[in-house]
C-alpha cells in the first residue's frame, strides 16, 4: 500500500525500529526491494536519485514504483532522494511521490533553511512531508569530509523548516567505504535530543558496520538509505547471468536471477533495521 512519509516513519518511531530505504533504478530493483519487504512483512521506502527525476527515466520510473507501491502488501512510501532544487520535488510531487528530500546541505545554513522551508510549505498542500539535510552528505572519495552536523544548529533547522526528518552527517559517506568508518553515535543521540525527537537519516549506509547501525538505531536513526551496495548486488548478478553459456535471450526471463539477488540482499537490511514484521 502507498503511504506517505509521516506515516511510515511514525511506524518507525512507535515500534522504535528504522526504515530501510532503498535506491531504485529500474523496474527489476523496484520488484526486488518489494519482494523483499513483503517476504519480511516490513514497511519500506523506494526512492529515486534526482538525476533520474530531471531526465527522461524519471517518466517512466515513477509509475513503476507508484504501481509497486499500490500493489504491495506492506506499506511503502515514493521518497525523491538528494532533491537539490525547486524543478525536481515539484516534478516528483507531480509523478506521484509521497515524501521528499530537499537537500540544501551544501548552501549556507540560512539559504538552506528558506529553500527547505519553501519546499516544505508547498508539500503541505499534497500532504507530503518533508525530509532535509544538514551537514553536507559527501562521497567516500571527496578529500576531506564537511563539520559534522551540530546539535544546536539542528535544533535551529527544524524548527524554522517544519521538516518531517533530518539527514545527519556523523562520520558516514556515500558509496564504497575504503575502511569501515566510525559513527559518532553519541553525536546522534546528541541530535535526536536538541530536536524534540525528529527522526533522524543515516545516509550512506552501504558498508557501514552492522553494529554500528544497530547503536543508531537505538539512539534515534529512523532511515537508513542503501544505494551502492543495491547496485552492485543487481549488476554482479547480471555478470553472471552474462558469463553463462546457456543464458536466456529473452530479457524477462534473463532479470530474474537479478531481481532474486536485489531481493535477498534487501532482506538483509530490512532484518538490520529491525523491520521485519512491523509492517501494519
Amino acid at each position: 500500500m502507498l503511504v506517505n512519509f509521516k506515516q511510515i516513519l511514525d511506524m518507525a518511531e512507535e515500534g522504535n525500529f528504522c526504515i530501510p530505504a532503498f535506491n531504485v533504478y529500474n523496474i527489476e530493483t523496484c520488484m526486488g526491494a518489494v519482494k523483499a519487504a513483503e517476504e519480511l512483512k516490513a514497511p519500506c521506502i523506494l526512492q529515486v536519485y534526482p538525476r533520474l527525476m530531471k531526465e527522461e527515466l524519471g517518466y517512466y520510473l515513477a509509475p513503476c514504483v507508484v504501481a509497486a507501491a499500490r500493489k504491495a502488501s506492506v506499506p511503502v512510501c515514493f521518497h525523491l532522494d538528494h532533491g537539490p532544487s525547486e524543478l525536481e520535488t515539484t516534478r516528483s510531487l507531480r509523478w506521484g511521490a509521497t515524501g521528499i528530500m530537499l537537500d540544501g546541505s551544501a548552501l549556507p545554513f540560512e539559504e538552506n533553511i528558506a529553500l527547505t522551508r519553501r519546499v516544505v510549505d508547498t508539500c503541505k498542500y499534497v500532504d507530503v512531508q518533508v525530509e532535509g539535510e544538514l551537514g553536507h552528505i559527501g562521497m567516500v572519495s571527496d578529500d576531506s569530509m564537511d563539520e559534522f552536523t551540530v546539535p544546536e544548529e539542528a535544533k535551529i533547522f527544524v524548527e524554522k523548516t517544519g521538516v518531517q526528518a533530518l539527514a545527519v552527517l556523523v562520520g558516514n559517506a556515500h558509496g564504497r567505504y575504503k575502511k569501515p568508518p566510525k559513527i559518532d553515535i553519541q553525536r546522534i543521540a546528541d541530535i535526536r535530543k536538541a530536536t524534540n525527537g525528529t527522526s533522524l537519516v543515516l545516509h550512506g549506509g552501504s558498508g557501514i558496520p552492522d553494529e554500528a547501525i544497530k547503536e543508531a538505531v537505538k539512539v534515534g536513526i529512523r532511515k537508513l538509505n542503501v544505494s551502492t551496495d543495491l547496485c552492485y548486488s543487481f549488476l554482479d548478478s547480471v555478470q553472471e547471468e552474462i558469463n553463462k553459456p546457456d543464458r536466456f535471450i529473452a530479457i524477462d526471463n534473463f532479470m530474474k536471477k537479478p531481481i532474486e539477488a536485489v531481493k535477498e540482499f534487501c532482506m538483509t537490511k530490512v532484518l538490520l533495521c529491525g523491520a521485519d514484521g512491523k509492517a501494519k
